[in-house]
């Protein structure tokens, strides 16, 4: 029987580096779902507690119909949030953070601060470029 020592070859540099290479496309399409603008304001929106699908499409500003059921559908399939159906009339559907959604607020919650408290001077650099000729 022969013993194969399987070395992962690791990114050198970059965000990246010290993963394994094959990991880092999957790292990109994780970083790529919970960067989303959806994806922040909807974990953002259920720290408080379960909320039925009507209230996060009343709390998260601007999003549609499509864009929210999406979103939803995705943070299900990556398991950072939970669905809950309850056998009522009118039935009564409830989205709740599983623990690994809950992981994730404190970073979702920066980033949300940030962009608040930014907001000003972002907007300020925007206005600028705009009348910046190219």
């Amino acid at each position: 029987m022969e013993v194969r020592a399987e070395s992962a070859r690791m990114v050198a540099e970059g965000p990246c580096a010290g993963y394994p290479a094959e990991h880092v496309e999957f790292i990109r399409q994780v970083l790529d779902r919970v960067g989303d603008k959806w994806s922040l304001l909807v974990i953002a929106s259920l720290e408080a507690g379960s909320l039925r699908y009507t209230d996060l499409l009343r709390i998260v500003p601007g999003i549609s119909q499509r864009m929210l059921t999406l979103t939803l559908s995705q943070l299900r399939q990556d398991g950072l949030i939970a669905r809950a159906a309850y056998a009522e009339v009118p039935p009564r559907v409830e989205y709740s953070l599983t623990p690994l959604g809950r992981g994730l607020y404190d970073i979702v919650r920066s980033l949300v601060g940030w962009a608040a408290d930014h907001h000003d001077e972002i907007r300020e650099n925007r206005a600028r470029a705009a009348a910046t000729p190219k």
